[in-house]
């Protein structure tokens, strides 16, 4: 994959997941599916202009209403949280929102998250534009 076209997969990704999602796809997809679905078609439109393969652009739209749907990286930011001494486990209960426990500020959890949540989307996308 040349330099071109990594920088072209991580602007397509930008746009996709915030210029071109509206605030109601951006507050309701982790609630019900016709945001998100709408939200993953409008993301993977983005990719058009970088890749031609079907089953990229089907992994990269299918792969990120999955994950925004089900917020999974807060999934990923609680089991990654496990790799400390059993003591500093915390419950899922406790972590829920966004996969940290509640004592760490709201802000920084959420600002977290969100860095999470754009690796696994970013490295999807690459895996998907490199082998298919």
């Amino acid at each position: 994959m040349t330099g071109a076209t990594v920088a072209l997969v991580l602007l397509a990704h930008l746009f996709g997941d915030y210029v071109a999602q509206s605030h109601w796809m951006a507050t309701e997809k982790t609630k019900r599916w016709l945001p998100a679905v709408l939200h993953g078609i409008t993301y993977t439109a983005c990719y058009l202009l970088v890749i031609r393969s079907l089953p990229a652009l089907a992994v990269i739209g299918v792969s990120h209403v999955v994950i925004d749907r089900y917020r999974l990286a807060r999934h990923v930011v609680w089991a990654k949280n496990h790799i400390a001494p059993r003591a500093a486990w915390r419950p899922w209960v406790d972590c829920s929102a966004t996969g940290y426990p509640s004592d760490v500020p709201a802000w920084l959890a959420v600002w977290l998250l969100i860095v999470c949540d754009n690796a696994l989307h970013l490295a999807i996308n690459v895996a998907a534009v490199m082998w298919l």
